[in-house]
């Protein structure tokens, strides 16, 4: 049984009922996980749907020996839902970014639950428009921006988060290549570039300086308006 202080406080379940959110929690189970963690694999028949507690997931596809960020999940992101309204296996390959927390809540459970509360159903299907929303305009930045263009905007949020101009990666090059929709070649040949061009410098290890922000936003180009 999982303590319903540990999912009330989540935008996911903001405006459940007490009632909802402690039969939620009845069946909920807390699992940890570390950092490189593999929580689920891609095929595999889920046996539940995660609700991120704390931490960050990451749900990758490979095909072809590279592998490709579908969406990433922080607290209150939600995981292996698509099978568990369209039926059939899990079509990616979760892996923890950072120490996770995640609340698992059994299929046959939740369908329990819903029925007793559909507001649930309907929390949870919010949720997944959302990833839809977002996997689109993923699909956009990857398909209508270059390399270059989708490292400077990383770099740039980067930037934003932190209210800093000297950032990390926030991840190896090998996972941002994954965000990206490239390989870990082009992103270091492109940060190559960044230095040679002076928008960009090394601060210490995996940390760099941005040196010239204008530069860099119009090699990032527009970008996307967030609700």
């Amino acid at each position: 049984m999982l303590d319903v202080t540990r999912i009330q406080h989540l935008p996911l379940f903001r405006g459940l009922s007490v009632a909802s959110l402690s039969l939620l929690a009845q069946h909920g189970i807390e699992r940890r996980y570390s950092a490189g963690e593999t929580l689920f694999h891609a095929g595999d028949s889920p046996w539940g749907v995660y609700v991120v507690l704390e931490g960050r997931v990451r749900v990758v596809r490979g095909q072809g020996g590279r592998n490709v960020v579908i969406h990433t999940e922080g607290a209150g992101g939600t995981l292996a839902d698509v099978p568990f309204f369209a039926g059939g296996v899990l079509p990616g390959t979760g892996v923890a970014s950072e120490p996770t927390t995640c609340a698992i809540f059994p299929r046959d459970a939740l369908r329990a639950v819903i029925q007793a509360s559909p507001d649930v159903a309907f929390a949870l299907l919010e949720r997944l428009a959302v990833r839809v929303r977002d996997l689109v305009e993923r699909l956009d930045q990857i398909s209508s921006n270059s390399v270059a263009a989708r490292l400077a905007a990383h770099l740039l949020r980067r930037c934003h988060e932190h209210g800093a101009l000297v950032v990390s990666l926030g991840m190896t090059q090998t996972q941002l290549a994954e965000e990206l929709g490239t390989v870990r070649e082009v992103v270091v040949r492109e940060l190559r570039a960044l230095r040679t061009e002076a928008i960009i410098a090394p601060a210490r290890a995996g940390w760099f300086e941005v040196l010239d922000v204008d530069r860099l936003a119009k090699i990032a180009g527009p970008q996307p308006r967030t609700t």
